[in-house]
């Protein structure tokens, strides 16, 4: 099911939740001014970001067991991890307390969203941290590009010969 330019399913994962982050905060900003359009909007759109971010999560730690990490790329590796970790919790953080208020029917005043906007925007700005990281790991690093070592359990062969496994 992944094709074959991809190392592994993580990039097919990683964008949802850029999106539906994105999304979220240009809701709850247009919120700010128009209160009684598009409610509930924001929280659903938070709560698909929250499970993309956390497939994401899942799938870039298997994604670093698996491909070739140069040297120089293993701090940019655990940097990358922490701050998708930390968007993840945040994501489910922020994702609870809009469901909270919103099941509680806490009035919509316009305090209330501008809050949400803020946290909006401090989930947007861990976002862009881990993504630029992401970024420096594939366009500076080579990491899930450059092709990588040998598994253990094939042998390599010469071109006449076939490949066994171990």
């Amino acid at each position: 099911m992944i094709p074959s330019w991809a190392p592994n399913v993580h990039p097919l994962i990683i964008h949802f939740p850029i999106v539906l982050v994105v999304l979220g905060l240009a809701v709850d900003v247009f919120r700010v001014f128009r209160p009684r359009v598009l409610s509930g909007v924001p929280e659903r759109l938070y709560a698909f970001a929250a499970l993309a971010a956390g497939a994401a999560y899942v799938s870039g730690r298997v994604a670093a067991d698996n491909v070739f990490v140069p040297g120089m790329a293993h701090p940019i590796v655990q940097s990358h991890g922490t701050w998708g970790l930390v968007t993840v919790v945040s994501l489910l953080v922020l994702t609870g307390l809009r469901v909270m208020f919103l099941r509680r029917a806490v009035p919509d005043h316009l305090s209330l969203r501008i809050l949400f906007v803020v946290l909006g925007i401090a989930v947007n700005f861990l976002m862009v941290q881990t993504a630029e990281r992401g970024g420096r790991l594939v366009f500076e690093q080579g990491v899930g590009v450059i092709p990588g070592p040998v598994p253990h359990s094939i042998e390599v062969s010469s071109p006449n010969q076939p490949q066994t496994s171990r």
